[in-house]
């Protein structure tokens, strides 16, 4: 096992302004972790490209400190802790290289163990607990047709405001593990950030408005998110297509033919015998459904009437994309219940 090593930096070059995510890892040489000091302590730590191909965050990020440059370098409200993530497959426009693990799985908590980006996020996440964070928040982009949102991975006053600050609409999940917001969590009031498709200009544009936003903060209320203020959700159940099993788009001939506007139905509340694909003659059950528990439980949303897979249950789908290789190296969507009734258990 080759060691991965981090770049870690207290300067930020400006000329790093001027470059795009691909141009990165030429410059960088792998993931870096910057610190710049701002007027307030502790730091914002702030994650960017996780998944190489979602370029919102640092496209943000290059935003908020060109408004930020003096003759002197960077006068920051807030002093801004920058981890830098998959350089090497945002050089290639991907999600992560043939052969990485996802470096949005690998952050400490995860289920899996043992490679050199484990070792990877768990020094960064050592460095802040040495420095301390005042939040974290981690970009994203996604492939289907979703709304601007915020996710959560533990229901408590803070990290709920912080992820109203970006919109109405928050999402709570514990499932997958190993991810950033999770991970970060334990160090401060933590968000994970969804900006749409890549390529989306309103995608910076709110996620620079809102890293802004986070820096000019003084404090994080303590306080309970008044209900009407926001529309949360929790995430049930994550759908994936085994490994091996054969899927299109449109494509008749396939054993699992999906709908070709499949990811017109996220955040909306479908009901029961909604259409997801038409099958193979002879296929039973074709989808991989997993609860918070990782126990098997496709039976219990998703049926096969009539060589039509359906669903059984009200469901309301999250992250439903078209694009087969995000299918494949993630999922191919997330289930989710309302649970505003759930937000005076926060902490």
């Amino acid at each position: 096992m080759t060691d991965l090593l981090l770049n870690e930096r207290d300067e930020f070059p400006q000329s790093l302004l001027e470059a795009e995510a691909r141009d990165l890892h030429a410059v960088l040489g792998g993931p870096t972790l910057f610190h710049l000091r701002g007027r307030r302590e502790p730091a914002l730590f702030v994650s960017v490209l996780m998944h190489g191909n979602e370029t919102a965050g640092w496209d943000a990020v290059r935003r908020v400190l060109h408004a930020c440059v003096t003759a002197d370098g960077f006068d920051l409200p807030r002093s801004l802790s920058l981890f830098v993530g998959n350089t090497a497959a945002a050089q290639q426009g991907v999600r992560h290289l043939p052969g990485q693990p996802d470096y949005n799985r690998v952050w400490p908590g995860s289920e899996t163990s043992g490679t050199p980006e484990h070792a990877l996020m768990r020094l960064v996440m050592d460095r802040m607990v040495d420095r301390e964070i005042f939040a974290s928040v981690d970009v994203h982009n996604n492939t289907g047709l979703n709304p601007h949102y915020a996710c959560v991975n533990v229901l408590e006053h803070q990290s709920l405001h912080l992820a109203s600050l970006f919109g109405r609409t928050v999402v709570y999940f514990v499932r997958p593990r190993g991810v950033a917001s999770m991970a970060m969590a334990a160090l401060g009031p933590s968000v994970t950030l969804e900006c749409g498709k890549v390529g989306q200009a309103y995608g910076v544009d709110h996620a620079a408005e809102y890293l802004q936003a986070c820096l000019q903060l003084a404090e994080i209320p303590h306080h309970a998110v008044p209900s009407h203020d926001i529309e949360l959700y929790h995430t049930v159940a994550i759908v994936r297509v085994p490994d091996g099993q054969a899927f299109a788009f449109g494509d008749t001939s396939s054993p699992i033919n999906f709908v070709s506007h499949l990811d017109t139905m996220n955040f909306r509340e479908l009901p029961v015998g909604s259409l997801f694909a038409e099958c193979a003659q002879g296929l039973v059950q074709p989808l991989d459904v997993r609860d918070e528990q990782d126990q098997h439980v496709a039976d219990r949303f998703f049926a096969i009437d009539n060589q039509r897979l359906v669903t059984t249950v009200p469901v309301m789908p999250s992250m439903l994309t078209c694009d087969p290789t995000v299918i494949r190296q993630d999922c191919l969507c997330y289930l989710m219940e309302r649970y505003n009734d759930h937000l005076a258990e926060a902490g």
